[in-house]
């Protein structure tokens, strides 16, 4: 039931699109814009390209963050996010976390999935290129990315429990905590820009996971 609401939600988010062309991805874009490509066929046979364009930073008009879906370079919808654009078979849904793009798939109706091909200029283009070029380097950034989160993530949170135990609700169940590590201020705030950056870095391959991404966040 759940499920059937959020898809009702997100179809109700999608408005038509103004028809205008697909501006092609330019390097100044690199900071701020992602563009996915799938391919479907159509009712009559012939295969179809769908692209999905979003502006990190917001429309120039009212700030709003929007996925917008172009059919053959044209531009057939726009949605805020998360969005669900219906095509021909099944969706393609897109969602954002505070680093980049989190979800950017074509769900088919049997429920199958897969990730739209981003445009080789884009940030996510190159980091796919260089995972297929230098599939080891690729791993072992992946791995960094992974520790450098968890590391975060766990030294924080440890330094956080000692304050939180002395409001006095939670300390009169779990006593005084005091952590075992505390780091100097800026070491604190490496830990938060090398966990910014790990998070981007695993943005750009579509992984998140609201434990490490989102504690980032």
């Amino acid at each position: 039931m759940f499920e059937q609401w959020r898809r009702r939600r997100a179809a109700a988010r999608v408005k038509d699109g103004d028809g205008r062309e697909l501006k092609r991805f330019r390097w100044w874009h690199l900071l701020g814009r992602s563009l996915f490509y799938l391919r479907l066929p159509g009712d009559d046979g012939r295969e179809m390209e769908y692209a999905v364009d979003v502006v990190h930073w917001g429309e120039q008009e009212d700030g709003e963050v929007r996925a917008h879906l172009y059919l053959d370079g044209g531009h057939r919808a726009q949605s805020k996010m998360p969005a669900a654009f219906p095509v021909p078979g099944g969706r393609i849904e897109v969602a954002m976390s505070a680093f980049g793009i989190r979800r950017c798939h074509y769900v088919a109706n049997s429920g199958a999935e897969q990730q739209l091909t981003p445009d080789p200029r884009s940030p996510e283009g190159r980091r796919a290129r260089l995972h297929r070029e230098h599939p080891i380097l690729s791993r072992c950034i992946g791995l960094v990315s992974v520790v450098l989160l968890v590391a975060g993530v766990g030294l924080n949170l440890l330094q956080a429990l000692g304050p939180i135990s002395e409001i006095p609700p939670v300390n009169e169940v779990t006593g005084t905590f005091t952590s075992p590590v505390l780091l100097p201020f800026w070491l604190n705030i490496t830990l938060v820009a090398a966990a910014a950056l790990a998070s981007t870095e695993r943005a750009l391959r579509l992984r998140h996971s609201w434990l490490l991404d989102g504690a980032g966040t």
